[in-house]
């Protein structure tokens, strides 16, 4: 009885195996030579070339971040006193980036990018102007875009 099983599980094998032999024939072609082509067509060259320039454009390095110096405008429980405070910044000074920060449950905004004190400082007292609880001088990471030909430039006004 068991003999007769292995015979029969024998030839079914065996007939699997002739048939997968004969369904890989046919995606096997024999190589008569030993030489490969390649047609490239130019524009692919281009489009790589134009693919770098986005990605270097796009990518963290168009914009580093380093240690700086912020301008504390505002720190308020009220979304809307921030938001007005920002626009204020903003409509004032359109120089100066303004950011919005949300830490539960104060808002807070800050406002430029000072690589040197001593510019944050000039700022100061014309935002003390418009903010007259104070204005302060904060440490901050702040961003730093690059140049062309790697030199830093700092989002400052001139």
């Amino acid at each position: 009885m068991y003999r007769f099983c292995f015979l029969v599980k024998l030839l079914l094998a065996g007939s699997l195996l002739h048939h997968l032999r004969a369904q890989d024939s046919l995606f096997i072609k024999s190589i008569e030579s030993s030489q490969i082509s390649i047609h490239k067509d130019p524009r692919i060259d281009w489009l790589i070339k134009k693919q770098i320039q986005v990605n270097e454009e796009t990518s963290r390095q168009a914009r580093r971040q380093d240690k700086g110096f912020r301008l504390l405008v505002i720190s308020t429980t009220l979304r809307e006193e921030a938001l007005a405070a920002k626009t204020k910044v903003y409509s004032y000074f359109p120089e100066l980036k303004a950011y919005l920060f949300h830490q539960s449950p104060y808002y807070r905004v800050k406002a430029g990018n000072f690589k040197e004190r001593k510019e944050a400082e000039q700022y100061q007292r014309r935002l003390e102007l418009l903010f007259p609880k104070g204005v302060f001088i904060v440490n901050d990471v702040i961003e730093v875009k690059l140049k062309g030909s790697g030199e830093e430039e700092t989002n400052l006004p001139d």
